[in-house]
C-alpha cells in the first residue's frame, strides 16, 4: 500500500495496482514496482509503513481501524486500542440502547467456544452410533467394552473442556486454553495447551 503525500497532509491512500494522474502527468502502474523509494517520494507518494503493535487476535478482540500519519518523511498506519469481543451472552438492543422484542441473544465466546467442543465431540462419536444403536435393535449384542468406554472419555473430556471455557474471566485466559507450550525439555519436547486434547478414536 502507499500513501499519496501533498504538503505535509496524506491525501488518498493507494493500492499501486493502478496509474496516477497528478498535475497534468499521468504515470503508469510501473512507478510502485519498477521506482525506487526515492523517485515515488519525490512525486509525493510513499510505502506505507504497517505499525501491528495495538493490532490483536481477531477472533478474541475487535480492533479498530487503521489511522495513517505522515512525520519524519514516512507513512505510517495503526490500530487503536483493541476491545475484548463479550465472553457471555448479551440481549441485543436497538439504537437506544432498548432491548428487542422479541429478545434477539447474540452469542459470546463461551457459547461459541463450547459449540464448538460439542459438535467435535459429536464428531467422534458418530463413527460409533452404530454398536449403540445394534445393541438397542439386537438383545443378543452387546456394545464391545474398547466402544463403550471410548465414548464415556470423549464424553467426559467434552464436559471437562466446556469447564475450563466457563471458568475464564478474560478473553487472555480464554485464548491461552489453546496455546500449546512444551511440557517436556528442549531434547525431548511434549507440546499440549491447557484445554486438553479429545482421546484418539477406535
Amino acid at each position: 500500500m502507499f500513501a499519496l503525500v501533498q504538503d505535509n497532509t496524506i491525501t488518498k491512500t493507494l493500492s499501486g495496482n493502478r496509474g496516477i494522474t497528478l498535475g497534468d502527468i499521468q504515470y503508469p502502474r510501473s512507478i510502485y514496482t519498477l521506482w525506487s523509494a526515492a523517485e515515488r517520494e519525490a512525486i509525493g507518494i510513499y510505502e506505507v509503513v504497517f505499525d501491528n503493535t495495538n493490532k490483536k487476535d481477531e477472533a478474541y478482540y475487535n480492533n479498530t481501524n487503521q489511522s495513517f500519519a505522515f512525520a519524519g518523511g514516512v507513512v505510517t498506519a495503526s490500530y487503536g486500542s483493541a476491545t475484548a469481543k463479550a465472553l457471555a451472552d448479551a440481549n441485543a438492543t436497538d439504537e437506544d440502547g432498548v432491548e428487542l422484542d422479541p429478545v434477539v441473544v447474540i452469542d459470546g465466546l463461551k457459547t461459541k467456544h463450547k459449540r464448538i467442543i460439542k459438535q467435535q465431540a459429536s464428531g467422534l462419536l458418530i463413527p460409533t452410533d452404530w454398536y449403540v444403536i445394534k445393541a438397542t435393535d439386537v438383545e443378543s449384542y452387546s456394545v464391545p467394552s474398547a466402544i463403550t468406554t471410548f465414548r464415556a472419555n470423549v464424553r467426559t473430556k467434552s464436559n471437562d473442556m466446556e469447564v475450563l471455557i466457563d471458568a475464564c474471566s478474560t478473553v487472555d485466559e480464554l485464548a491461552a486454553l489453546y496455546e500449546y507450550v512444551n511440557t517436556g525439555t528442549e531434547e525431548n519436547p511434549v507440546m499440549e495447551r491447557p484445554l486438553g486434547e479429545f482421546p484418539e478414536a477406535v
